[in-house]
């Protein structure tokens, strides 16, 4: 008896070691069931959407507190409720079935048997086998919106679709495939319309998406079959596997990967301005992000039509200016000796419809200059030689990276452009001379106060002195290597009537900010640093120096600079709608930003700081977000602007420290407040207080409860554990139709605002929880100033200054 009573044990053991991994005619799922890999990566089961009571089958990542969804079998035929099943059919096939047992989907394959069983493999591949152990069928085959590590897209077959929103995983209008033609590259497709492109493939990037590094080179490449084949493949050397792409409703891959901390982190997006939208500039049109406007032709080209064009309309493109050599009538006497040639472009991403041609370099020119229908050559090492015939469609300018692009252009054009670069090194030299003279002046002087026996209060000036000659001559000299235009003071004086009153939008730490129109017609926004300013030359600096290396849609544009006499000011493109603030806490404007509105404010603000933080080629920490720092276009999308505090952090460095706190009470981390610490997480900290004020309509500064209650944080964080978090809301977009959502915005909040930095998640996290459905977000922990300390709740411009030595140390300052 006992014998007995062991085996049918084993056999159950045996029954249910089966059953983890895998679905048999006589072992299906039901809604509340899953199955796992047996290496515990992967799970499959049902799942909502949040904000949606149908009922999906889906894969997904085996992680506590994630319901991050890699494949989506009945994305079209959603279940209405917890009555569905996963199961082996008669004819062999794997089939979603709803309580009627009706089929919602199936695995659809013709030349199969009763004798199947669906496995989910470690990889995340479903894979339904036949009784001999043959694939049939997999999941893999048929991706829907997220490509996983060993997972292959082919040129025709396999490609991902997005999904038509966050919360709605059926077919949406993107899809993202290979093109083998000529050069293989990966495009994102909006139904039949090219949307999004790569580049060319060298054999280990794609020159078209800056800094493809030797980080991305070991996780992404194409890879040839036995037949011929070519697949693009996800090949993640982490043993985790935790790294995905996945294409999103609105066109745009990101990169997702899970940090040591629990967070999924976006580390990469497809699309950063603009300039990544396919041919924005049209045929001939090169895009900029960091220009405006955005698009200009190429040299030797001007626009097809010039009404459209300064309508911001770019589709049309441009027209070449002047008739090639070739083109002409060689007998004419004037064109004897006149040839055509090539104008250099840098770190540019090449045009589509690159045609390979196998000769050497040094004939690259040549071959492209015999041929009268070559607008344009390059080479780069693993391709080799690319010319392009016909229209230059979707050239984009980078910052870095990219590479050398000739355009062939006319004589004459080849003749202004060398008097162009004469003009650029006079220039060059002149500020260098100027940069002597006055170094010189000034070590003359400081050996005439030495001399003199200056006191302390003339050593301090000498400091101010020589930041104020560095600071602007380096502005100057960066100005210049950063082609940022400076405009004279003559140009903005008649763009803003002289800086009259009613021309001022607003009034900041660094001075008043004027609206002003050019003689072209275009608006601008004109900050000028005041005499009595508590910001000084050196936050100027900075703003030029950080703002003019940056490039997204989400960021206000520095136009350029002016620094004549005694006046330095700062040109931006003008926002018509002004700040965020003066929406959100007007009375008169409360049906403005509705909730969809102010969803698209928060989800924006994450982007742009995301690119702050990893996405540009430097990592820069804001260290002054706040609402009236938030920008909105004439969209009523948001622009973070005001980056005089900002800090440029290396490669390698995670924070800093600073003896000179500044910033604005209320937004400013705990630890960059109490000890002078800064890093990406004070940044999140500032954009979960902002979260909070959008979702609330309240403002953090000038909050108050009651006696028990110091700030927004405190009242937020009192509600959430009291579950009466509704009652935060804006009544002006309450709605409970959308609650849960909202809630979710204020849960993710919560999260950002926590004391300490370790516990807050970095802005990729972040984001990728404003994006994305997660079932479980992690449970927040006390905010910061709730706990040991008070908030400061004013916006308050004193700060203490400690004199020790002739050395100032700003203990705290506020703006």
């Amino acid at each position: 008896m006992r014998e007995s009573l062991f085996i049918l044990l084993l056999a159950c053991c045996f029954v249910v070691g089966i059953s983890i991994d895998t679905i048999t005619r006589t072992q299906p799922i039901q809604d509340s069931e899953t199955i796992v890999s047996s290496g515990q990566a992967y799970k499959l089961g049902f799942f909502s959407p949040a904000s949606n009571s149908d009922r999906y089958v889906g894969i997904m990542f085996n992680v506590p507190g994630t319901a991050h969804i890699i494949w989506v079998a009945n994305r079209e035929r959603p279940l209405n409720g917890p009555s569905g099943t996963v199961e082996i059919l008669e004819d062999g096939n794997l089939a979603v079935l709803n309580g009627k047992k009706e089929i919602l989907w199936s695995s659809n394959v013709s030349k199969s048997n009763n004798d199947t069983r669906a496995q989910l493999l470690d990889s995340g591949n479903l894979v339904l086998t036949d009784s001999n152990g043959i694939s049939i069928w997999e999941s893999f085959q048929v991706p829907t919106d997220t490509l996983v590590q060993k997972m292959r897209l082919s040129a025709s077959l396999i490609n991902l679709t997005s999904g038509k929103s966050a919360f709605d995983p059926s077919i949406g209008s993107f899809c993202a495939r290979l093109n083998l033609f000529q050069i293989p590259q990966f495009f994102i497709w909006n139904n039949s319309k090219p949307y999004w492109r790569s580049g060319p493939w060298s054999g280990n990037t794609f020159i078209g998406i800056p800094g493809m590094n030797s980080a991305y080179r070991h996780r992404l490449y194409l890879q040839e079959d036995n037949s011929g084949s070519m697949y693009f493949i996800n090949d993640y050397s982490d043993t985790s596997g935790m790294l995905y792409y996945m294409l999103n409703s609105s066109g745009v891959i990101n990169q997702v990967s899970l940090d040591r901390n629990g967070y999924w982190n976006i580390s990469w997006s497809s699309q950063e301005s603009e300039c990544d939208v396919y041919g924005k500039c049209g045929p001939f049109g090169n895009c900029n992000p960091r220009d405006s406007p955005i698009c200009a032709c190429l040299p030797g080209f001007q626009p097809r039509d010039r009404e459209e064009w300064s309508r911001r309309n770019w589709t049309g493109g441009c027209i070449r200016r002047g008739r090639l050599q070739c083109e002409r009538n060689q007998s004419a006497s004037e064109d004897q000796g006149k040839q055509d040639g090539y104008l250099k472009l840098t770190n540019m991403k090449v045009p589509d419809f690159p045609e390979p041609i196998a000769i050497p370099e040094e004939e690259c020119r040549s071959r492209c200059l015999q041929n009268c229908s070559c607008t344009a050559y390059a080479y780069y090492n693993g391709i080799g030689c690319m010319h392009w015939n016909g229209s230059l469609i979707d050239v984009q300018q980078f910052s870095f990276d990219g590479i050398d692009l000739y355009i062939r252009a006319v004589y004459s054009e080849l003749d202004a452009g060398k008097r162009k670069d004469m003009k650029a090194v006079i220039a060059s030299t002149v500020i260098v001379a100027s940069l002597l003279i006055a170094f010189s002046a000034y070590i003359c002087w400081k050996w005439l106060a030495k001399n003199k026996g200056g006191d302390q209060e003339v050593k301090l000036l000498s400091e101010d002195v020589i930041k104020m000659v560095n600071t602007v001559s380096d502005t100057v000299v960066r100005a210049k290597f950063e082609e940022l235009p400076l405009y004279s003071y003559e140009t903005l004086a008649n763009a803003t009537n002289n800086f009259q009153s009613k021309n001022m939008l607003g009034k900041g730490g660094f001075g008043p900010v004027y609206k002003g129109k050019l003689l072209d017609g275009q608006e601008i926004a004109v900050k000028r640093l005041s005499n009595s300013s508590s910001q000084g030359v050196e936050e100027f600096m900075n703003e030029v120096v950080v703002i003019s290396k940056l490039q997204h849609k989400n960021l206000v544009r520095l136009l350029g600079c002016c620094i004549e006499r005694e006046e330095k000011m700062l040109i931006y493109e003008y926002m018509p709608n002004k700040s965020l603030d003066s929406y959100l806490f007007d009375a008169s404007k409360p049906n403005i930003l509705d909730w969809r509105r102010r969803a698209i404010i928060i989800e924006g603000i994450a982007r742009g700081l995301l690119y702050l933080h990893r996405d540009s080629r430097l990592k820069i920490i804001h260290r002054d977000l706040k609402v009236s720092n938030i920008l909105l276009d004439e969209e009523l999308k948001p622009k973070i602007s005001d980056f005089g505090l900002a800090r440029i952090f290396g490669g390698n460095q995670d924070q800093a420290n600073t003896n000179r706190v500044v910033g604005t009470y209320g937004y400013m981390a705990p630890e960059y407040a109490m000890e002078g610490r800064f890093s990406e997480k004070s940044d999140v900290y500032g954009f979960g207080v902002l979260l909070l004020e959008i979702v609330s309509g309240r403002r953090n500064t000038s909050f108050y409860h009651d006696e028990n209650e110091l700030s927004l944080l405190g009242y937020s964080w009192r509600l959430w554990n009291e579950t009466q978090a509704t009652r935060l809301i804006d009544a002006a977009i309450y709605d409970q139709g959308i609650e849960h959502d909202i809630l979710r915005y204020i849960h993710i909040g919560l999260l950002c605002v926590q004391e300490f930095a370790k516990d807050r998640p970095y802005v990729s996290a972040v984001l990728l929880m404003l994006t994305t459905e997660i079932s479980n977000l992690p449970r927040p922990k006390l905010p910061g100033y709730t706990g040991r300390l008070g908030s400061p709740q004013s916006e308050s411009s004193a700060q203490r200054d400690c004199s020790i030595n002739d050395v100032t140390v700003t203990v705290v300052g506020g703006r």
